[in-house]
């Protein structure tokens, strides 16, 4: 099996022994993503909504690396500290996904790296055959 690295530096830099994305054929499979800014790897922000943009924004980059974009997205998993923030996720997702959206969970975690709100990994497909 060949795999290949996925990496950009609009994306932020893994902060472990991980890819920030791994492709094997057409699927490409992305880590886990925290709102940290690429330029500085600093948390962006307290809020929750602007953690979560960042998020989806962090994600866009590494779909852009790969060929690709957010609407090749697949399956979605979201981890939040609370699931009281689900709608406003919600609505954060709203304006970065457009139908048909992706599979998703949404899983409530005790904690995540650097104390942040929310996380989410992906599946994606680079090409598309319907």
């Amino acid at each position: 099996m060949k795999r290949h690295v996925i990496h950009t530096d609009n994306a932020p830099a893994a902060i472990g022994t991980y890819s920030q994305a791994i492709q094997v054929k057409d699927t490409v499979y992305i880590s886990g993503q925290i709102p940290l800014d690429p330029s500085t790897s600093e948390i962006i922000s307290d809020d929750f909504v602007s953690q979560a943009h960042q998020v989806f924004r962090n994600l866009a980059a590494i779909c852009t690396a790969a060929g690709a974009s957010l609407d090749n997205i697949v399956k979605l998993n979201l981890y939040l500290t609370d699931l009281g923030q689900f709608a406003e996720l919600n609505l954060v997702m709203q304006e970065h996904f457009k139908a048909p959206f992706p599979a998703r969970a949404a899983v409530e975690v005790s904690a995540l790296p650097k104390g942040v709100q929310v996380e989410a990994d992906a599946v994606l497909i680079l090409e598309n055959d319907f």
